[in-house]
């Protein structure tokens, strides 16, 4: 299976829009891999992309992605989400429309029943979003994932968090987990035990974070997202080979070169960047 990190990004996108704190300003200067989009995957095999950030067009134009057939969603959260618009960019032809034809190859939209329902309900005047792109034009075709599904050979298994989704996607003895966001406390299920890689979410890297802000040990934070103890622990007890943190907030206040130097501090641990690519 070969994955590409698409955004390595948390809610607020590296840079952040007027900062001009180092790593913005640096972001700014260099591009990637020192900037980052909103947090979002792409499985090259299947040419499947999960989730639809702000900006998620924009990262599609800056990578080298060819095909987009199939968009799965994670949880409803806008920063995965109001990139729903890139439907339009991918298949609406206004020409075509204007001499009565529409689209014809819809994008396959898949997502448990409970982010379905809540993808539904992203509205305008004129009603749903999703059900304007696929009742009429004809840009999508919603599917709605009990347990798992099967794409050309590649498994995917769903597991609900919250009102989020932990991703399994296994191909002949390859298992990968992606849990981007959302997903504490990690499940006790069998089937995420035994991966070869985890590429995970909302993990809190370090405690002085951006402008030498101290994370205190009740600061409420700890409650909602992972520390890298948590992460440590969950390789552990999973028995997982790798792991790859993803969705790396702006306001941890790191640049990529700070986090390649925490990468020597961990055992199997690796921290994402735009376009990075994963084989397995």
């Amino acid at each position: 299976m070969r994955f590409k990190i698409i955004g390595s990004g948390g809610c607020v996108a590296t840079p952040k829009p007027l900062c001009t704190c180092k790593i913005c300003m640096e972001a700014r200067t260099k591009g990637k891999p020192y900037s980052r989009f909103g947090c979002s995957l792409f499985l090259e095999d299947i040419n499947l992309l999960v989730d639809t950030p702000e900006d998620i067009v924009h990262a599609i134009n800056y990578s080298n992605i060819n095909e987009i057939n199939n968009v799965l969603f994670s949880h409803v959260d806008p920063d995965h989400t109001l990139g729903i618009r890139v439907f339009e960019q991918l298949r609406l032809n206004w020409l075509e429309v204007s001499e009565g034809k529409e689209c014809n190859n819809p994008i396959n939209v898949l997502a448990m029943e409970h982010v379905m329902s809540d993808m539904n309900s992203i509205q305008f005047v004129f009603g749903s979003y999703l059900d304007y792109y696929e009742k009429t034009r004809n840009l999508i075709k919603r599917n709605v994932i009990n347990k798992f599904i099967h794409i050309d050979g590649i498994k995917i298994s769903c597991v609900k968090v919250n009102h989020a989704t932990i991703f399994v996607f296994e191909e002949n003895e390859k298992k990968v987990i992606y849990a981007p966001c959302d997903v504490k406390p990690f499940p006790n299920d069998e089937i995420l035990k035994d991966a070869d890689l985890l590429i995970i979410g909302n993990t809190i890297v370090g405690n002085i974070l951006k402008d030498g802000f101290i994370l205190k040990e009740n600061n409420p934070l700890r409650e909602d997202l992972f520390t890298m103890d948590e992460i440590q622990n969950i390789k552990r007890k999973y028995n997982i080979e790798d792991v790859i943190i993803t969705h790396l907030e702006e306001d941890w206040g790191k640049s990529y070169n700070d986090y390649l130097e925490l990468e020597d501090h961990y055992d199997g641990i690796k921290f994402a960047y735009d376009d990075m690519e994963i084989n397995i």
